[in-house]
């Protein structure tokens, strides 16, 4: 693991399967970040309301409730537009055009060294 930064980033975890975040997670914190985690898009909107250090959302495309991934990352960087966004899938593959400005999309399975080199580029 990498020394921690004096000024640790926040970043949101958007999963519904409990696995997959928790494995996300854990490759977050062990890279030196802090992590939250929310397993649906409401969730997730709640978190950065309250959360307003969070710097990052690393989001699953497919997922039950009101919004999908897509969805959410389009009402994030609207409400909250310097926030770096990842998106993730195994099954959807979005176009570029379908999805916000700076936004980095990682196919299912994804190399954690990939993750990380997005999280690195935060400043």
């Amino acid at each position: 693991t990498q020394p921690k930064a004096p000024m640790t980033i926040l970043v949101l975890v958007v999963e519904d399967e409990p696995i997959i975040r928790m494995n996300t997670v854990v490759m977050i914190e062990d890279a030196g970040y802090e992590a939250v985690e929310a397993s649906n898009a409401d969730d997730a909107i709640l978190l950065l309301e309250a959360r307003p250090e969070i710097r990052a959302v690393f989001s699953d495309i497919e997922m039950p409730g009101s919004m999908d991934g897509l969805k959410l990352i389009h009402a994030i960087r609207k409400r909250w537009p310097p926030a770096v966004l990842i998106l993730a899938s195994g099954r959807v593959t979005p176009l570029v055009t379908d999805m916000p400005e700076r936004t980095v999309f990682l196919r299912k399975p994804y190399a954690e060294r990939d993750l990380l080199k997005v999280l690195e580029g935060i400043d």
